[in-house]
Formats: C-alpha cells, structure tokens, sequence
C-alpha cells in the first residue's frame, strides 16, 4: 500500500508526521501541498470517504485562514464552495493529509496514525 502524503515542508507538524512513517517503516510519496494541491474532485473525493466534518479539512490556524475571516464565513458556504476554496489554497488545507485510497487522516495525531499507517 502507497501513502499519499500531502505535506507542507517547513511544517513541524508534516516532519513530526513524516519521521513517524519513516520509523514506522511505511512507504509513502510526498507531495507537497501549496506547490500541488489537491484538485477539488480530489478533496471531495477525500472528505467522503474520510466521514469527517469539511470543516475538519482547513488549517484553521493558519495565517490564510484567518485573513481570509474564514470562522465567519464557512458557516454561510456551500460545500462546493468550501472545496473550491480548498482546492485554490494548499496553505488552507490541515496537513498533512494523508490517504492510502482508502482511510484518510488530517493532521498528526499519533494514535491515528498507529491504527491507519503502521
């Protein structure tokens, strides 16, 4: 099984993530976020079969996030709307994102990773 996993370099969270699969031993392809995000059928893609909230998708504390007032606004916006905006920003997506196709996760959380990627 191959690993998409969308990360952002200068992220500590994406290096954390990445000495986990390294140590872990699980192959995976790195593909950086802002210079190759994910197109929107991808997002959408991954959101359904992730089960989790959209919401869940964006760095919500990130600096793009926050200039673009989005806590205000996504409450207003259509899912299709919310892709879009996702998919025109890697820098608005939480990373990493990883998915092997079948299982997704956002963000590093440990435990998660244990279960889906050892």
């Amino acid at each position: 099984m191959t690993i998409a996993f969308y990360t952002y370099p200068k992220c500590g969270t994406c290096r954390k993530a990445k000495k986990w699969l390294e140590e872990a031993g699980t192959s995976f392809e790195e593909i950086h976020l802002v210079e190759s995000p994910p197109s929107k059928d991808k997002l959408k893609e991954l959101y359904e079969k992730s089960g989790l909230d959209l919401k869940k998708f964006f760095n919500t504390s990130g600096m793009k996030y926050r200039e673009l007032g989005l806590k205000d606004r996504l409450g207003e916006m259509s899912e299709d709307e919310k892709l879009e905006l996702l998919a025109s920003d890697g820098m608005l997506i939480k990373r990493p994102l990883t998915t092997d196709g079948t299982h997704v996760t956002t963000g590093f959380k440990e435990a998660e990773f244990e279960q889906f990627w050892k």
